[in-house]
């Protein structure tokens, strides 16, 4: 049996990065940048106000106090998104509006509350301002931004590799990018297997229960920013299983669930095996030891001939999340272009005693809480692997390594946060 480590490594091995490709704006979200994006504009694209105020001359402002105010003449208004014709000479000043370009002549702008601008408001609400009192000397470039300070024309605004997130959009937005050359979502085919399965969406027979690690695990390849292909549900017998994958041909990843363990009719290792290639079956974890990887036979979309990866995921519901994330997830973000595949991890006190008599690495589900600046982990109850309700609880995992027989209250932990926020359902 492997470790959790050796199979990770022998998984990402066989991984690929996917190709590219070209998609809207909004739509790259949390994918990775194929190219570099320069810039073919300054931004701003002019120099323009960080302040509602006034663009003086700053040498006009030269010995002005509250006690000795310096008066120029208002000659215009300038609002964002216009220009002013007119130039600032000597003697005189533009209101101008935060992010409003700066008129010729002006090296700075004062604020308003270091004018009498509040004052001639009071006196005369409903006439244009012909003449400010300046309170406070200013210098040159004082509440500027200067064009191209953000970006300048022709520079890379963001590398090749970036994950894009909200601010990224915002940035690509800036330059007037409307799409944007990205690495491509992978296409996740989903795949359960069993006699006693039975779809959401239909009555539930005595002895059948419903195809809920289908949705899970659909939702976690959503979660993660792929594309999930469900295929429903293989009967156990090897013409329903054969046909079923035969649907996943055009995925980047095929996801079995269930069919992997010791069972008489778990028989999709064995059809990897005979079909495509196995790698490896069994790892030294809890829960999650009876999973299968390797590569089945697929085509891309051009019609050549290919193998695809295959995880064969354990049918207990949370054998099978955690699975996902320890194993699938790394993948997934390896063929998304991303290099960071760690999980936030916490060191947290242990609230309960956990015993360890498998003689494996043991992820328990737990809840994980900041109090005084301290991490606490409690479990979510009975840690049993078809527990579902256990996982929903649950804000991290509990990390108790295979060589230890017994962590005890107080001691500390290694924690895997589930969900940094830290929300839980309690």
């Amino acid at each position: 049996m492997l470790s959790v480590e050796e199979a990770l490594e022998k998984i990402l091995h066989e991984i690929d990065i996917l190709d590219e490709e070209s998609v809207p704006l909004l739509d790259s979200l949390g994918q990775v940048l194929a190219e570099d994006v320069k810039s073919n504009i300054d931004v701003p694209p002019l120099d323009n106000s960080a302040m509602d105020g006034y663009a003086v001359r700053s040498q006009d402002t030269t010995g002005a106090s509250r006690e000795s105010p310096r008066f120029l003449r208002v000659i215009d208004t300038v609002m964002a998104g216009s220009i002013s014709d007119y130039e600032v000479v000597p003697g005189t000043a533009v209101r101008i509006m935060t992010g409003a370009p700066v008129p010729r002549g002006a090296d700075s702008v004062i604020q308003f509350e270091s004018t009498d601008e509040d004052k001639r408001k009071k006196s005369a609400a409903d006439k244009p301002a012909t003449e400010v009192g300046i309170l406070s000397e200013t210098r040159p470039g004082l509440n500027i931004r200067k064009a191209g300070e953000n970006i300048a024309r022709g520079a890379v605004a963001l590398k090749k590799g970036t994950v894009i997130r909200s601010a990224e959009i915002g940035l690509l937005a800036s330059l007037g990018y409307s799409r944007v050359k990205v690495i491509r979502r992978p296409v996740v085919a989903i795949l359960a297997t069993g006699d006693e399965l039975v779809d959401i969406d239909k009555p539930l027979p005595d002895g059948k229960i419903y195809n809920s690690n289908t949705y899970s695990i659909a939702s976690l390849v959503r979660h993660y920013g792929c594309i999930p292909k469900i295929l429903g549900i293989a009967l156990d017998n090897e013409e329903s299983l054969v046909n079923k994958l035969k649907q996943a041909q055009d995925a980047d990843m095929l996801l079995t669930i269930g069919g992997v363990s010791m069972g008489d009719y778990d028989m999709v290792k064995d059809i990897l095996a005979r079909d495509g290639q196995m790698v490896f079956w069994k790892v030294r974890v809890k829960p999650g030891k009876p999973l299968a990887f390797g590569k089945i036979k697929g085509r891309s979309q051009d019609g050549q001939s290919r193998m695809i990866p295959h995880l064969g995921l354990p049918g207990n519901s949370v054998s099978c999340m955690v699975s996902f994330e320890l194993f699938v997830r790394p993948a997934l973000l390896k063929m998304m272009g991303k290099k960071n595949f760690a999980k936030p991890m916490v060191e947290a006190i242990m609230e309960d005693n956990v015993k360890n008599d498998a003689g494996r690495r043991i992820y328990d589900r737990a809840i994980i809480e900041r109090r005084n600046g301290r991490y606490y982990a409690r479990l979510t109850g009975p840690q049993g692997s078809g527990i579902l309700s256990s996982m929903s609880l649950a804000n991290g995992l509990v990390l108790i390594p295979e060589e230890r027989k017994m962590v005890n209250k107080g001691e500390l932990v290694q924690a895997i946060m589930l969900d940094w926020n830290e929300e839980v359902n309690i």
